[in-house]
């Protein structure tokens, strides 16, 4: 692609009096007045000039597209600038088009730099000042933009000093991973930082709607580490262990984990995200799964990896990501968009092929778009995969004393103390929860992770625009005294098994060893000892006239191949008898061996076909495999085995949501006007694995008692109303003559009777009975009565 040109030049509009003659005006071109601008005044071009410098925080030879990159412009002292602009031009182009320029600036101190009202895509100073140093970042191009210069051009007065090369020229070219043999470089920053990772998985029928797997798509369980340039989890270009295997092959990060725990001091911190079913979801949905992790300077690399489900083996990830900069600094962000990665160790083409094993296993590389027809991302002209999934890697704090090269600004300092300390609550205004329970107990008894729970109710969504989000809240946890809240302790794996001893006759010694499950965050070393030995013995008489014997060998193979054969193993004498007498234990050991019954014909079998697929949709099946007889029946019964079956795990069964019943409507809220009654319902079941959303779990409904009264009233009104209450008063003492005409008269109502439940949902209810029946009472017209209302409804 086309090569990008970064160019600083001096804003002579805001620093100089005079304008320039041969500036062309904005309609001229898009901003090629820019790049056409022309040195002025006394100094005139001055070739050279080494006062100033233009650095790219860490120095890189390279840029990886869409990255974030800071840019310093700075003087030595006790030179000083005025003004500067800032532009990223196409190598090769004028400025004439909006099309000719490449990348995004993004001010950091808006005192200091603003974007060109007439030209959009650069960036000039605010005011012109006396200063000795401006920093901008700077957004990469796309894939394809090739190589970049920056470069600078300054004011210092009425002088432009410019240059083509020399220090204020910067060039970088794109990073191509495939090319890039990376060197890891010492690092010599100070203190420690510490890192929050955050994976965008964009993975979506929209994205990639070629053969996308509707049914079972997500993201496994991520895994990683910050750790020292001895350990490298998986490489580019490398051949993949049985860790990283099953990660990109089953979703498993259980066995990378324990790989990752034995590296002991080569590992400060393990990374781990939770799996995320479906693959993709709206933001306002679920949030992007993050998780922090700390550096220092002998493990300042960070690497990761993630499977792509279903697939055959591939994956995303970052491989040793450097975040200590030349500068002896920490690197502020990362931003890189990832393209799925064949780990080598299976030969499927599409998401859901059967299991096919790579034999021999082959390196780690990227997928490609011409790899096969029947590929989800196939390109008969060879274009570039879209992007699955982007990460951001961000620091969040610095501790202990930083040695950077490139001194602190405020917005740095400011950055950290902000994000250290921030902790949002996103939950909306219109959703009405009650307050958390407390947690549950650890599903683990043991020092093996478990999970803990804890849950809260949503008592009203007063806007059902608005999702509300969960009402169940898990984390990870371990049995008792096992916990590893407590940042500053180590947390070690149990001990293996006793070595061997290291003498076969008299005293010697054995060994056991175990490995740091969990470094502490704060950065510390664990002081906990990973060896241990002890003193043993074996065969307390070792007279001379006792000879040393190896351990038994294995034994060979069946002298026969089918029916009854023989077969040996042997052992060595290590040490003969120091009497010169002959070694008495034996060397050699035979016995019988039963192989398959003769035939006088073989059996012919075909090959095994493949197996089929799983014979259920999600959660737990079977699948078979045949091959067929090839020899005639009437040659020999053959007994060999013509099908096999065996057990296949496809992703968890979606499960949608359960509710209880409605509870019992509740009294108006007023007792007189308007108001409203509430009834609700609990989430039983929260939806799994991709299953219906729960609904409303809250209903609200108006209700209307009785006109209420109002102040103020003239005299005619108040009298009018006094006789109303009078007819009112008539009237209900006829009704009640009534009633004991009708032959019963009642109690008031009795107070309500205890909850039938503590929590959960429960009811209560209260009675009205007759006080006085009379002689004439019909058994119709005098019932006892009785209101029902629900009550307890918090989770329990």
């Amino acid at each position: 692609g086309a090569a990008v040109l970064l160019l600083l030049t001096g804003c002579v509009c805001a620093s100089m009096p005079e304008e320039p003659a041969d500036r062309a005006t904005p309609s001229d071109g898009y901003c090629s007045w820019i790049t056409r601008a022309q040195p002025h005044g006394a100094g005139g071009r001055r070739e050279g000039f080494s006062e100033f410098r233009l650095r790219v925080e860490g120095d890189p030879e390279h840029y990886q597209p869409g990255s974030t990159y800071r840019v310093t412009l700075y003087a030595t002292n006790p030179a000083y600038f005025r003004g500067f602009t800032l532009i990223a031009l196409k190598e090769g182009h004028n400025g004439d088009q909006e099309e000719d320029y490449a990348g995004n600036f993004q001010i950091i101190d808006e005192e200091d730099a603003q974007f060109m009202t007439n030209c959009p895509p650069a960036v000039t100073e605010s005011t012109p000042r006396r200063r000795t140093r401006i920093q901008v970042f700077w957004i990469a191009p796309p894939s394809g933009s090739g190589c970049v210069l920056l470069k600078a051009s300054i004011v210092q007065r009425k002088i432009i000093s410019f240059q083509d090369e020399g220090s204020l020229t910067k060039r970088m070219c794109e990073k191509v991973l495939l090319l890039e043999d990376k060197p890891l470089l010492d690092c010599c920053a100070c203190g420690t930082a510490k890192y929050r990772v955050t994976f965008y998985g964009n993975w979506s029928e929209k994205l990639h709607p070629k053969d996308y797997p509707r049914r079972a798509n997500h993201w496994s369980a991520l895994i990683g580490a910050s750790h020292s340039k001895n350990y490298i989890l998986w490489e580019y270009g490398g051949y993949v262990s049985e860790g990283v295997k099953q990660v990109a092959e089953l979703g498993s990060p259980v066995k990378m984990e324990e790989e990752i725990r034995q590296k002991g001091d080569e590992v400060l911190t393990v990374i781990k995200m939770k799996a995320q079913w479906p693959a993709w979801q709206p933001l306002n949905v679920r949030a992007a799964p993050s998780a922090e992790f700390s550096v220092d300077r002998t493990r300042h690399l960070m690497s990761f990896l993630t499977m792509l489900g279903p697939s055959p083996d591939w994956n995303v990830g970052l491989s040793s990501e450097d975040l200590c900069t030349k500068e002896c600094g920490w690197v502020q962000k990362v931003v890189q968009d990832l393209i799925p990665w064949d780990a080598g160790t299976d030969n499927g083409v599409t998401y859901e092929s059967p299991n096919k094993p790579t034999t021999p296993q082959e390196k780690i590389r990227p997928l490609t778009s011409l790899d096969h027809p029947q590929s989800p991302f196939y390109d008969p002209e060879g274009g570039a995969i879209t992007p699955v999934a982007r990460v951001v890697v961000e620091r969040i704090a610095r501790k202990g004393e930083q040695c950077n090269i490139v001194p602190d600004n405020v917005d740095d300092i400011v950055a950290d103390i902000a994000q250290e300390e921030k902790e949002e609550d996103d939950t909306p205004e219109t959703c009405i929860y009650s307050n958390w329970s407390p947690w549950s107990a650890c599903s683990s008894s043991t020092c093996e992770k478990g999970k803990r729970m804890r849950q809260r109710m949503l008592k009203a969504q007063l806007d059902l625009s608005v999702p509300c989000p969960h009402t169940q809240d898990f984390e990870p946890c371990m049995g008792p005294g096992c916990s590893d809240e407590d940042a500053s302790t180590c947390m070690m794996s149990e001990w293996i098994t006793w070595s061997p001893c290291s003498m076969s006759c008299g005293a010697g010694v054995r060994s056991r060893e175990r490995y740091v499950k969990q470094f502490p965050d704060d950065g510390f070393a664990c002081t906990h000892s990973t060896e241990e030995t002890e003193p043993c013995t074996v065969n307390d008489d070792c007279s001379p006239s006792s000879c040393l014997v190896t351990e038994w060998g294995e034994w060979d193979a069946c002298s026969a191949t089918c029916g009854l054969g023989m077969k040996r193993r042997e052992r060595m004498v290590k040490m003969p008898p120091s009497d010169g007498s002959i070694c008495g234990a034996e060397v050699v050991e035979v016995e019988r061996c039963m192989m398959p019954e003769c035939h006088t014909i073989p059996c012919l079998l075909s090959p095994w076909s493949d197996w089929s697929d799983c014979s259920v949709t999600c959660g737990k099946g079977t699948r078979i495999r045949q091959r067929m007889l090839k020899s005639p029946v009437e040659l020999g019964e053959c007994k060999e085995e013509l099908e096999q079956v065996e057990k296949c795990m496809l992703p968890e069964c979606p499960m949608d949501c359960v509710m209880s019943e409605w509870s019992e409507w509740s009294e108006c809220s007023k007792s007189c006007g308007k108001g409203h009654l509430i009834r609700s319902r609990m989430i039983t079941l929260e939806p799994q694995f991709g299953g219906d959303l729960c609904p409303e779990t809250t209903q609200r409904k108006t209700c209307k008692i009785k006109k209420c009264n109002q102040g103020g009233l003239n005299s005619d009104e108040r009298k009018r109303r006094k006789e109303d209450r009078k007819k009112r008063r008539n009237k209900q003492g006829r009704e009640e003559s009534a009633d004991e005409l009708a032959g019963c008269k009642m109690k008031p109502w009795s107070a309500w009777i205890d909850c039938t439940k503590l929590c959960g949902g429960g009811i209560q209810e209260r009675l009205m009975t007759a006080k006085k029946r009379y002689k004439n009472a019909q058994v119709t017209s005098c019932k006892d009565r009785k209101e029902i209302r629900a009550c307890n409804v918090h989770p329990c």
